[in-house]
C-alpha cells in the first residue's frame, strides 16, 4: 500500500512495477515522512521474490517524490526481517537465476537492488529494528542511513550458516560500517549478536526499547532541515567517502555551489538573520 493520508493512494493488492499483485509492504506518507513496513508478520517478514520486488518498487516511487523529507522502514509483528524465506523461494526455483541477473544501467540484481535502492533515495532512511534481523534483513537495515535497535534484537549475517556470503549489497555496507576485519568475522562465523552488541560494533547508532517511536522522532527532527542539504550530505558520504581525496574535494565543491545557488540556502540564511524558523521548499526547487 502506498498512500498519502487525505489523498489518493495505491491500495494493497495492486500490481507492482513488475506487474504482479502484491500486498507485502505498507507505505504511508505523512508530513513528508514515509512509514514503510514489511508486512509478512506470520513469517517474521521473511523475504520472497514478490517482497523483494515490492521493496524495489516502493524505494523507486519514493525516490521521485520531491516533497519527501525522510523514510522510516520497519517490520510488522515480532521481527524486523528474518531473511530469505527459503520455503517460499524453493517453490519458484526458476526465479532465482533471473533474480541474480544484474540490470546493466543500475549495476544491481533484484536481491541487491532491494537493499541498495534505499541508498538511492535522496532523503535520510532510518531503520527501526526489533526481533530477528537476519541475512537479507540485516542487509536491508545496513542500507539505511541510520539504525535504531532494541537491546535484545538478534542480528546475524546468517548466510554463513548456509555456506553462502551476503550478496544483497552487504559486503560493501558491512565493511563501511565496521571495517573489513569485523565484517569478515560476522560473515564467516554467522554469529548471532544482540542489538546492544550491534550498537557496540557500529552496526546500529541507537539502542532503545522503542526503536520505531525514536526513529520517527529523529525523522521529524531531520524534516526541519533543508532537504537540499540532506540530499547533498547523503550523496557525499555514500558515494564519495571511498573516493580519492581529489575526487572527494571536487564533489564537495560541486555540491556546495549548488546549495549556495538554491532557494533553501537563501531561506535558511534569511531565517537565521531574523531568528525565525526556516520554512523550506521542496527538494530541488529553484
Amino acid at each position: 500500500m502506498f498512500q498519502r493520508p487525505g489523498g489518493a493512494g495505491i491500495p494493497r493488492g495492486v500490481a507492482d512495477y513488475a506487474g504482479r499483485v502484491t500486498s507485502l509492504i505498507s507505505c504511508t506518507v505523512r508530513d513528508g515522512i514515509a512509514d514503510v513496513r514489511l508486512d509478512r508478520p506470520e513469517k517474521y517478514n521473511g523475504l520472497t521474490f514478490e517482497l523483494l520486488r515490492e521493496l524495489i518498487a516502493t524505494a523507486h516511487r519514493l525516490r521521485g517524490d520531491r516533497t519527501l523529507r525522510a523514510v522510516v522502514i520497519s517490520g510488522n509483528g515480532d521481527a524486523f526481517c528474518a531473511g530469505l524465506d527459503f520455503a517460499s523461494v524453493s517453490k519458484k526455483p526458476w526465479q532465482m537465476p533471473v533474480g541474480m541477473l544484474p540490470v546493466p544501467w543500475r549495476g544491481t540484481n533484484t536481491f541487491q537492488e532491494a537493499c541498495w535502492a534505499w541508498r538511492r533515495v535522496p532523503v535520510p532512511v532510518i531503520a527501526a529494528v526489533h526481533g530477528h534481523c537476519y541475512g537479507g534483513g540485516i542487509q536491508i537495515a545496513l542500507a539505511a542511513d541510520f539504525r535504531f535497535t532494541t537491546p535484545d534484537a538478534k542480528w546475524s549475517v546468517m548466510e554463513g550458516k548456509w555456506g553462502l556470503v551476503p550478496d544483497m549489497s552487504g559486503v560493501r555496507s558491512l565493511s563501511q560500517l565496521v571495517g573489513v576485519e569485523t565484517a569478515k568475522r560476522l560473515t564467516m562465523t554467522a554469529e548471532v549478536i544482540s542489538g546492544q552488541q550491534a550498537h557496540d560494533l557500529g552496526l546500529a547508532g541507537w539502542v532503545t526499547d522503542q526503536p520505531l517511536d525514536d526513529a520517527f522522532a529523529f525523522a521529524r527532527e531531520l524534516a526541519t532541515k533543508s532537504p537540499d542539504q540532506l540530499a547533498a550530505a547523503k550523496r557525499l558520504f555514500d558515494w564519495h567517502h571511498a573516493s580519492s581525496a581529489r575526487r572527494t574535494f571536487a564533489a564537495e565543491r560541486r555540491e556546495q555551489v549548488k546549495l549556495l545557488l538554491g532557494r533553501n540556502h537563501k531561506i535558511a540564511r534569511t531565517a537565521g538573520m531574523k531568528r525565525e524558523t526556516p520554512q523550506y521548499v521542496d527538494r530541488g526547487a529553484r
